[in-house]
């Protein structure tokens, strides 16, 4: 769970990323920006903010923009009575991307490893995104990935989306975010 005011000051910095790509997004666009805590409280290491323009049953087109080594959790995307699971494919827009995942570890990743990845990382194939790199993923592949030092904007581009479906290694893990009204911005306050 997150405070509003966090919640909101990530949508406030999610759209200052996506200028600094040179993407153009309308008001309307602005208000469905989703930021996911992973129901960890803790959006400045593990999060990454969400905006979908399109998903379809066929076809879906995202934007999605990590804060400086912030993690999107490990998951797959899982078949599910013989449906396959999501193909997507990333395009690195602005900044650096770390994403990791099945093959020969890679010596000396680049990720922070900090606290609520330990133990919940289980891939450590390392791909280098810089803008204009792109990666696809196939159904049932697991994987992660984590901004660089700057952070990071990254187009995705797959099919249809069920991330409600998305299994995640660390069992802590819930895809949607609460946001609490009441509740203290601490998010400065946590440690690594």
């Amino acid at each position: 769970m997150i405070a509003r005011k966090q919640f909101e000051n990530a949508k406030k910095q999610t759209m200052e990323y996506l200028e600094k790509a040179g993407i153009a997004i309308t008001g309307e666009e602005k208000a469905k920006i989703e930021v996911v805590d992973f129901c960890l409280g803790d959006l400045k290491h593990m999060g990454v903010e969400i905006l979908t323009y399109v998903n379809t049953a066929k076809v879906c087109a995202k934007e999605l923009v990590l804060f400086p080594c912030q993690t999107c959790a490990e998951h797959i995307h899982p078949t599910i009575n013989d449906v396959p699971g999501k193909e997507e494919t990333f395009r690195c827009r602005w900044g650096k991307v770390y994403l990791y995942v099945d093959g020969s570890a890679t010596a000396n990743v680049k990720a922070k490893m900090h606290k609520n990845l330990k133990g919940h990382v289980t891939v450590f194939h390392e791909i280098k995104l810089n803008p204009g790199d792109q990666h696809t993923l196939y159904p049932d592949t697991l994987h992660w990935f984590q901004a660089g030092p700057e952070g990071a904007v990254i187009s995705e581009f797959s099919t249809t989306s069920t991330d409600e479906l998305d299994r995640f290694t660390d069992p802590r893990i819930g895809r949607f975010t609460k946001v609490n009204d009441d509740e203290e911005d601490m998010s400065e306050k946590r440690d690594l």
